[in-house]
């Protein structure tokens, strides 16, 4: 075995050296100093949430005034919606002198090489259009019924191009919010970007790696989990109310206005700390009300089955991503144990099979690999016949360009899943984008690690060139400052099973 070498600054762990070596440490002591100030904030009160608004940023005395009478109206019902905190005069008014002309967004989804989706939320019903490269799409009208959201699908524009857009209400146009661009795929890959990473909880969507991403210009940020909304337990007002949070914050608008998102959830924004399905605290009413805030609130191309789970399928340039849903379906009837649930499954083994990019990006809210905590809350525990039936599935369709990328364990991992015959999985854990810790980033026992840090505010990006005979990907994890802490290059025949 090859001498195993670690760099270690400001209490987080690194790997140095390529595939193969990993640090021998810990990352996590009992007692250790917050280096952030917010690790261990929980879901909290209205305090909690205004001391994350304005941790990296000052923020204007009527944003906040805004959030404490958005808190006021939506914390008194479980069911609040945004169209019930607008129809508040006062609340009105505090819009109209912070210069509003929109609640939420533009934020971007569902990029193509010809167009994208533009999702906003509006102050009020009315029709919503974009103008972009000389055309206007639209209108889509938000209402009572989308709780005041509009997605408009744009088209018609060229691959690999930038373009400008503009929001009109009710045929106005509306002051911009950030730099409203869409960049489009190119039809060639030579060094196209997609980035990934979870939890982000509150705190993360304010920080300064949101303009260091965005500068890199990747395709898409891929979030999987623990994203905005924070232990809310199926209270439908307070989940808006950490939506507003989210859309207030300047660094997020920048970085929504330009950066194409696609978002599954994990246990924290589906309920709390390890909820799944349905259980004794979270009923299947909650689960159905949770699942109509994330839907109004987010850009996907699509959720699930159309009216059960998150799950989806695109392409992205150099990629076929598929995110699975690892919360909604999970079965706790004892003897019925199911992590995706068989809908899920067959639905997945469909689209592997379907996939026709040179790389496939396969996304779990929770690890794929039992290393950290024994597969605590997720497949080791709950269902490693599936999981086994899943990888299977893989190598016997000898399925091509697999990456398995996954969260929920914060900080940020990387491993190889050795299977018989000399082949093997490559997963890239990335639940640092909130500067979390708290487990070991490393560990002896862990023969297979490539890399582990820890209370680091960092996010992942895979670098893919499709131009060559054998496509290669390219692993980056990188901190705040867009330094290189681990990465790595892989071929599509290193990930196609023999």
């Amino acid at each position: 075995m090859r001498r195993r070498h670690f760099i270690q600054s400001a209490g987080w762990f690194a790997l140095a050296a390529p595939v193969g070596s990993f640090a021998a440490k810990k990352s996590k002591k009992k007692g250790r100093a917050d280096p952030y100030g917010h690790i261990r904030m929980k879901a909290g009160g209205l305090a909690t949430s205004l001391e994350i608004f304005s941790l990296y940023q000052k923020q204007a005395p009527v944003r906040i005034e805004m959030l404490k009478q958005a808190y006021a109206v939506l914390e008194a019902d479980p069911q609040a919606s945004f169209a019930d905190l607008l129809s508040h005069s006062p609340f009105q008014a505090l819009c109209a002198e912070a210069g509003l002309s929109l609640l939420g967004g533009p934020m971007l989804g569902n990029i193509s090489e010809t167009g994208a989706s533009v999702w906003v939320r509006t102050l009020r019903p009315a029709q919503v259009s974009v103008r972009v490269g000389g055309q206007t799409l639209g209108p889509v009208a938000s209402s009572a019924t989308t709780d005041l959201t509009a997605v408009v699908a744009v088209s018609g524009l060229k691959p690999g191009t930038e373009n400008r857009y503009q929001i009109l209400i009710d045929g106005n146009p509306v002051a911009s919010i950030g730099a409203q661009c869409i960049r489009t795929v190119p039809e060639q890959h030579p060094n196209s970007r997609i980035a990934f990473g979870s939890c982000w909880h509150r705190w993360g969507l304010g920080h300064a790696h949101l303009d260091t991403i965005r500068a890199r210009k990747p395709l898409a940020m891929l979030m999987i989990g623990d994203v905005a909304v924070q232990d809310r337990l199926g209270h439908a007002g307070l989940q808006r109310h950490d939506v507003l949070l989210r859309d207030l914050r300047p660094r997020w608008q920048n970085f929504a206005s330009e950066m194409p998102v696609y978002v599954t959830w994990d246990d924290h924004d589906y309920a709390a700390n390890d909820v799944s399905g349905v259980m004794k605290k979270f009923s299947a009413e909650d689960r159905q009300r949770t699942l109509q805030v994330f839907r109004e609130s987010w850009v996907n191309p699509e959720y699930g089955n159309g009216s059960e789970g998150l799950f989806l399928h695109r392409r992205i340039g150099p990629a076929d991503v598929i995110m699975l849903d690892n919360r909604y379906f999970r079965d706790h009837a004892k003897g019925r144990d199911s992590f995706l649930g068989k809908e899920q499954m067959a639905w997945l083994k469909e689209k592997l099979l379907a996939c026709t990019a040179p790389f496939i990006i396969l996304s779990c809210g929770t690890m794929f690999s039992d290393y950290v905590s024994g597969g605590k809350d997720s497949w080791g525990k709950y269902d490693p016949e599936g999981r086994e039936e899943l990888f299977r599935f893989i190598e016997e369709h000898k399925i091509a360009g697999v990456l398995m990328i996954s969260g929920d364990r914060h900080g940020a991992r990387g491993f190889t899943i050795p299977r018989s015959g000399g082949f093997k999985f490559y997963e890239f854990e990335g639940a640092c984008c909130g500067g979390r810790g708290g487990l070991a980033a490393t560990d002896p026992a862990w023969e297979t690690q490539l890399y582990g840090i820890s209370y680091k505010y960092a996010f992942s990006e895979f670098e893919f060139n499709t131009t060559v005979a054998d496509p290669t990907v390219t692993f980056r994890l990188l901190d705040e400052n867009e330094t290189e802490i681990y990465t790595t290059k892989l071929t599509r025949s290193q990930l196609t099973p023999g």
